[in-house]
């Protein structure tokens, strides 16, 4: 009954606000910031707890249980090799409207999450093509859609760019070429900042966002050149910065570090913006203080908040003692991910028939058109299981894993 009463609380302070729907707002009806703390427009404090809808508008391949096809462009390709690019279009179309519904914001508010991450790959509000579409991306369209949903049932929203112009961190999770050429790129690093002002434009007025998150887990640790590599990361956050205030001063921009948001000795500047906070990530290591006695000491060192954006894929108990953790030491988080196929999640996808062909295509060499064709299954049972995983990804067929949902703090019936 609790958990009720707060949400309640959330969404009249959401319509006290007002929403972007053309009335006046002001910056303290955002949340904002308190040496390490983050304050509700009514004063209270915020203490992050939540989920991210990774997998949604930045395909991954292991959430579709696939390995060696990790990344958007690598999914699309497969699919378009396996169905054609008509039927891969519609794909798109119908699992960007069912794999998250307001049904899913709806239940994951009920579990007394507080707070959503969204990862977006820029080419959502572009002209790029992707997910389908090869001209008026639906980026503004699909976020719309969730902020509606969180503003509903008083959850904040932080929107992470987990797909950079050029990648940024030069892996699958960035629908990279295998380097970050972001940091190289004067045209990429444009194209970051422009993007970014044009999303900070749109949501200025919208409290119900809770921050931008400039870039996820920027450069990767593999690359001999990764400490220029980082003495790039700050002058890029700092460039995007003053390109989001020339639109938006009210958001809280949230910076992660280098290597998987991590290390945070590149920043040596926090005091050119007066909403800036930090973000980490962690997986593996024992769940103690002391792993992430770096991280925990550079928030102290800075006096701003920190907040672990992704955490999670362990055991329940790795999963609670480190929430535990968290708390204790005031670093709130969203674990990671909140659906994907079987569990390690908060809603588990059923498999559908015939999806182990899809994996084994999937995961076959198709190096040149011969080994394309020797590799294909049936097309027609191929098209039926992937409409049948959408259907499986709707909220009403997804499965709860209510162990692991109570591991991350939070309660389901």
């Amino acid at each position: 009954m609790c958990r009720w009463i707060v949400a309640a609380t959330m969404i009249a302070g959401f319509i006290a606000c007002g929403d972007n729907g053309g009335k006046k707002v002001n910056e303290q009806d955002f949340v904002r910031i308190d040496g390490q703390n983050l304050v509700k427009p009514d004063g209270s404090r915020l203490y992050i707890v939540g989920t991210n809808l990774g997998n949604w508008l930045n395909p991954e391949g292991y959430m579709f249980g696939f390995r060696k096809t990790n990344s958007p462009r690598f999914i699309n390709e497969m699919f378009c090799q396996l169905t054609g690019e008509e039927f891969t279009a519609d794909f798109w179309k119908q699992f960007k409207d069912n794999y998250i519904t307001r049904k899913d914001i709806e239940f994951i508010a009920s579990t007394g999450a507080n707070t959503i991450r969204l990862p977006f790959h820029y080419k959502l509000f572009t002209d790029e093509d992707y997910m389908g579409l090869v001209a008026d991306q639906d980026g503004f369209e699909r976020v719309d859609s969730v902020v509606s949903w969180c503003r509903d049932n008083g959850l904040y929203l932080i929107l992470d760019m987990h797909d950079a112009p050029g990648g940024q961190t030069g892996d699958n999770i960035d629908d990279s070429y295998g380097y970050p050429w972001l940091f190289d790129d004067e045209s990429a690093q444009q194209k970051f900042c422009d993007v970014w002002e044009k999303i900070a434009d749109y949501y200025k007025d919208e409290p119900v966002i809770l921050g931008y998150e400039l870039i996820n887990e920027p450069i990767a640790p593999y690359f001999d050149n990764v400490d220029e590599l980082n003495s790039k990361l700050e002058p890029l956050h700092k460039r995007a910065v003053n390109a989001i205030r020339k639109a938006d001063k009210n958001h809280i921009i949230l910076l992660g570090g280098s290597q998987w948001n991590g290390n945070f000795k590149p920043f040596a500047d926090w005091k050119y913006d007066d909403k800036l906070m930090y973000t980490c990530h962690r997986y593996g290591s024992e769940p103690t203080a002391d792993a992430i006695r770096g991280i925990i000491e550079f928030r102290d060192s800075v006096n701003l908040p920190m907040y672990m954006g992704e955490i999670g894929h362990n055991t329940n108990e790795w999963q609670s003692a480190f929430c535990d953790v968290m708390k204790e030491n005031n670093i709130g988080y969203t674990f990671w991910p909140y659906k994907k196929i079987d569990s390690s999640c908060m809603m588990g996808i059923k498999a559908p028939e015939n999806w182990d062909s899809v994996i084994v295509f999937s995961e076959a060499n198709r190096d040149n058109y011969a080994d394309i064709r020797r590799a294909l299954p049936n097309r027609e049972l191929a098209k039926k299981a992937m409409l049948d995983f959408i259907e499986n990804s709707k909220a009403e067929n997804c499965v709860p894993q209510k162990e692991y949902i109570k591991s991350i703090k939070l309660n389901v019936d």
